[in-house]
């Protein structure tokens, strides 16, 4: 017997057969039962395929959260001591490294010595992603790889400067280009504060900071030099 198909009574036989009214009404009954049926099995067919797009997406899109990706709570800012540029030792003062993040965190003092200076010094900090504390301190959340063709770049403080192990890319303490084949200054992502939390945004990366000049140079070019 089909699923289609609602099982008939003798009774309900011998009414349809005999014709009239009530058979009608019985053939009524059953289509309305098997457009149930139908529409039933269209809608558990409906649910198993959304369920199995959903996982495909979730597959796809997986929820970053506390991932590389993500926003991401990189320590408080008593974890990170201010330095000025000539001052820098990694994991000491003015630079630091989190892992979880791929980035640098750059604290400068705030009597750092910019080569700049007024609307043209703010108007640069803002277009190198650098953020400026209420302390009158500055930040920079700087991304580990070399623009060039994507090495972890280290920080040396031998040169108080970032040299790439790969291709010889050398970077200011600010993550500005200084010499070597790369196209661009370090990119860098987005950093803020929560009350006293550093957090970076590891999914907004400002990718578009050029080889400076005179003009957008933020601290001038470190006097040690940098051995291969």
């Amino acid at each position: 017997m089909s699923i289609n198909t609602s099982p008939v009574t003798p009774q309900q036989y011998e009414i349809l057969h005999g014709g009239g009214a009530e058979a009608a009404e019985i053939a009524k009954q059953r289509l309305s039962r098997r457009r149930f049926l139908r529409r039933s099995m269209f809608a558990v067919w409906g649910l198993s395929a959304t369920a199995s797009v959903a996982g495909a997406l979730n597959m796809l899109y997986p929820n970053l959260t506390g991932q590389f990706g993500s926003t991401l709570t990189v320590g408080i800012k008593a974890d990170f001591l201010a330095a000025r540029p000539g001052d820098f030792k990694i994991g000491q003062a003015g630079m630091f490294y989190r892992q979880a993040a791929k980035a640098y965190v750059v604290h400068l003092a705030k009597d750092t010595a910019f080569s700049l200076q007024g609307t043209t010094l703010q108007d640069q900090l803002a277009s190198e992603t650098v953020v400026k504390d209420s302390d009158g301190s500055y930040w920079i959340a700087l991304f580990q790889r070399c623009v060039h063709l994507g090495c972890t770049v280290p920080f040396r403080d031998e040169c108080v400067s970032f040299k790439c192990p790969c291709h010889g890319s050398h970077y200011n303490v600010t993550g500005e280009y200084l010499d070597g084949p790369a196209p661009r200054s370090l990119d860098r992502f987005a950093l803020s504060f929560k009350g006293e939390d550093v957090v970076i945004d590891t999914g907004t990366l400002n990718n578009k900071v050029p080889h400076p000049d005179a003009t957008t140079r933020l601290i001038p070019v470190p006097t040690v030099q940098c051995s291969a």
